[in-house]
């Protein structure tokens, strides 16, 4: 291949994707297949040792959620945070009686996460205490789920919604005869 075929991408892309993929706190190994990059390739593009061709660069911003223009333009960081439906970075655990789907951006420093839960009859979410002061927001989109915070309970059906402190061991377990889904919100203070 010419050096030709190659984008001039500047020293800050490799740098970007690193940025882009520490944030989703991916592996070299997921981005890879995500993107459907080497990812000895991904290794050398982050190092600033290759410079990728305009297919391998645009497969990569897609795998990333972004645009490739906003990958090479310093970093210009749209107001849009996109999480795709198809992503599997954001299967956050996928078990055979409970799949968790994250619905927020993965960033280090966020103050919520946002989950679609996915059970199968009587599938259930157990969590230890999260940092203090943790709420959670349940809101049941099918089925019908039992929350437990602490030593409280409440049996909730689709449309119900419930808040509690998740400061402390707490559940969320699917109580009906066929499968639920629920959305759940965590936030940290």
């Amino acid at each position: 291949m010419s050096r030709d075929d190659h984008l001039a991408l500047g020293a800050d892309f490799g740098a970007r994707v690193r940025l882009l993929r520490q944030e989703r706190r991916w592996s070299l190994e997921a981005l890879a297949q995500s993107s459907g990059v080497s990812r000895s390739m991904l290794s050398e593009i982050e190092r600033g040792e290759a410079s990728p061709t305009l297919a391998l660069a645009l497969a990569i911003a897609r795998a990333l959620g972004t645009r490739l223009g906003d990958m090479v333009d310093g970093g210009h960081e749209s107001g849009l945070r996109v999480v795709r439906h198809n992503d599997p970075a954001f299967d956050y655990r996928t078990e055979s009686d409970c799949e968790i789907r994250t619905l927020s951006p993965l960033d280090p420093d966020r103050t919520i996460e946002y989950y679609r839960l996915d059970f199968e009859r009587g599938g259930e979410l157990r969590s230890q205490p999260h940092f203090t002061g943790t709420r959670e927001i349940v809101y049941v989109d099918v089925g019908r789920i039992r929350v437990e915070s602490g030593g409280d309970d409440s049996v909730l059906t689709a449309g119900d919604s419930v808040t509690f402190a998740a400061d402390v061991p707490h559940a969320i377990v699917n109580v009906g005869r066929s499968r639920a889904r629920a959305y759940l919100i965590d936030i940290f203070r």
